[in-house]
């Protein structure tokens, strides 16, 4: 299988590649167009800054390429944000995957949420066999209001999506490969998902 992690320099790939090969597989990180979609599976990561990620993938020519995919993607933390209709942080327009709009945590909550919190209502074969109300690693300011492609909700001063889907495309808030082996099964299940031809 031959799994593919965009690589347009905003992410801590280093752990997404570990977990993968604790699953026993090898990820390649690429940011060619050709190798991107000739891959079985696409990991969309990002850590940092909307503007400015949206921009590195802009620059790389990536923003038409991935809502294009065919096969699955799963897009996490600021991945998964990006894939959605815009952003708050710094007012950025997405890829329109996700028919959502990311806002910011009041400032009822501290912010960034940061740590363990659960994921409950799980609806998706990304979470086949694993149990309501597991824990999961987040470190994020900004969340996806819950909507019709909420797969998993978080409850964090107000209830937010934290997995979404929508056909082929997947997106996870929390961090699966910084979620131990509960996350790891999930990314383990994100592998295994097959699409109807």
């Amino acid at each position: 299988m031959k799994i593919v992690i965009i690589d347009y320099g905003a992410g801590n790939i280093q752990s997404i590649i570990f977990a993968i090969e604790r699953l026993g597989f090898k990820a390649v990180l690429s940011n060619n167009p050709d190798e991107i979609q000739a891959a079985d599976k696409v990991i969309f990561p990002g850590v940092g800054e909307a503007s400015s990620a949206m921009k590195m993938l802009i620059e790389s020519g990536l923003e038409t390429l991935i809502p294009d995919l065919k096969q699955p993607v799963l897009g996490i933390c600021l991945g998964m944000q990006l894939m959605c209709k815009s952003t708050e942080e710094g007012n950025t327009s997405g890829l329109g995957i996700f028919d959502v709009d990311i806002i910011k945590f009041t400032s009822i909550v501290k912010v960034p949420q940061m740590g363990w919190n659960t994921i409950y209502y799980l609806q998706s074969p990304l979470f086949k066999g694993i149990n309501e109300n597991e824990y999961m690693y987040l470190v994020h300011s900004f969340y996806a209001p819950l909507c019709k492609e909420t797969i998993a909700t978080t409850n964090y001063g107000v209830e937010y999506a934290s997995a979404l889907q929508k056909n082929n495309f997947y997106g996870t808030q929390f961090h699966p490969e910084k979620s131990g082996d509960i996350g790891e099964k999930i990314l383990g299940n994100f592998l295994k998902i097959t699409l109807a031809p």
